[in-house]
């Protein structure tokens, strides 16, 4: 195991970006553990559009918040916890004016992740862990391969519950978004 030599901030990964030697690299962090974020491929970018636009229509229509897409987020309070969903929902009441510098200071209701080749399940669902403990209700784990999904909520003693999803099943909005009903073939199609 890789030792790491210093302890990073949601300020100094937004510094990084913001180099001119790093115009496309994206870094996200936990625990001040500093992580690079790949390029998506191009399945990976067919699904996060896909999702983004079923999810941006059903907020819009319903003028339920926001829908985002790779923005940062860090916890308040935790500047060493800084991470970028593929998609977000952030609702309403929580929203305020767009932030025009550094990462939005909180987590969103619900984050999405896509499983890309170059990560490992294990890496995601630590990533879905983040989330429900710094304040995001529900959390959804893509798998465009398998054509399936987990998703993610705190239970009642905080612990995550998770259920998964075949291809032939629906993602649902629950509380934060309810009436949203999508089938994953609508997403994972070709």
């Amino acid at each position: 195991m890789a030792t790491q030599e210093r302890v990073y901030t949601a300020d100094d990964v937004w510094q990084l970006e913001q180099q001119p030697l790093n115009p496309t690299e994206k870094y996200y962090l936990i625990d001040g553990e500093l992580m690079i974020k790949m390029a998506p491929t191009e399945l990976h970018g067919d699904v996060s559009v896909r999702l983004s636009s079923y999810l941006f229509l059903f907020v819009d229509e319903h003028n339920l918040g926001r829908v985002t897409g790779e923005v940062g987020f860090h916890p308040p309070g935790d500047r060493g916890t800084a991470l970028l969903p593929d998609v977000a929902f952030t609702s309403k009441a929580k929203t305020a004016q767009p932030a025009r510098s550094s990462y939005v200071p909180y987590m969103p209701d619900l984050a999405v992740e896509i499983i890309s080749p170059s990560q490992t399940l294990a890496q995601v669902r630590r990533k879905a862990e983040v989330y429900l403990r710094h304040g995001a209700a529900v959390v959804w784990l893509l798998d465009p391969l398998a054509k399936t999904a987990e998703v993610w909520r705190r239970g009642a003693d905080d612990a995550p519950v998770v259920e998964r999803i075949a291809g032939d099943g629906d993602l649902t909005g629950g509380d934060i978004l309810p009436g949203f009903r999508l089938p994953l073939a609508r997403i994972f199609s070709n």
